[in-house]
């Protein structure tokens, strides 16, 4: 591993993820400068992409780049002995200008969330670990402003930062082998939606009746990194109106 400084002068490490690829590592902590550190400089790569770029995925604390390693040992104008060095050395000196610098808007998205009952079956089992009232949980969770912080585990699952600490939950000792898409969950500090019918191990606490992922739209996911997400409870009335 060897480090890095950054646009501006915040170091990072680097270290090989695979033949195919390496990672940048920016922090370990959520939170919102880290997030601004990471959004920029992945759109500074995806701007100056180096021979062999394939593309990078921002995470928490992370930028992993991936390449295409034929081309990237064959290119003249990366220096280096490897792959690795290649494509760090060109990392290592990239710099920003006038037309490398995010100009990415924050989406304000409201998710319309039904919370309890057959659409969150763990909100009691949550009010109760964390001494509060189901009342109390709903209103916690969607008094917040939440970041979605990065995609990941399925097409279109958003991580949340954000939520409030007094709702902070193990996730489920034993996963659920299939959880209904627009299942609403906490794990730990998160907060996230399954776009997706998956296994998973999140308290379920709602269900949002959107479609969080569809591959026939222009834009398959509904959220990207960077958009801000409010919960807004509905009962189940509305619920099903939203689907028809």
């Amino acid at each position: 591993m060897q480090p890095l400084t950054d646009l501006a002068n915040k170091v990072f490490t680097a270290y090989y993820l695979s033949e195919h690829a390496l990672t940048l590592e920016f922090g370990h902590e959520i939170s919102e400068s880290l997030l601004q550190k990471i959004t920029s400089f992945n759109f500074l790569i995806n701007q100056k992409p180096f021979t062999g770029f394939r593309t990078s995925v921002p995470a928490y604390g992370t930028i992993s780049v991936f390449y295409d390693p034929i081309k990237v040992i064959q290119a003249d104008d990366l220096q280096g002995i490897d792959c690795y060095e290649k494509v760090f050395n060109y990392l290592y000196q990239l710099t920003p200008d006038s037309d490398t610098q995010p100009n990415t808007p924050n989406n304000l998205i409201t998710i319309p969330t039904c919370y309890g009952g057959v659409y969150g079956e763990d909100l009691d089992e949550v009010a109760d670990l964390n001494n509060l009232s189901t009342d109390e949980v709903i209103n916690l969770h969607s008094a917040a402003i939440y970041k979605v912080y990065m995609i990941g585990f399925v097409p279109g699952f958003a991580y949340l930062g954000g939520m409030s600490a007094q709702l902070a939950t193990p996730r489920k000792p034993t996963p659920r082998k299939i959880i209904p898409a627009g299942s609403v969950g906490i794990a730990g500090m998160q907060t996230g939606i399954y776009p997706l019918a998956t296994p998973g191990g999140w308290q379920l606490i709602g269900r949002t009746p959107l479609t969080l992922f569809d591959a026939t739209r222009e834009r398959p996911a509904l959220l990207k990194a960077g958009d801000q997400v409010v919960f807004k409870p509905i009962d189940h009335h509305q619920f099903e109106n939203y689907r028809h």
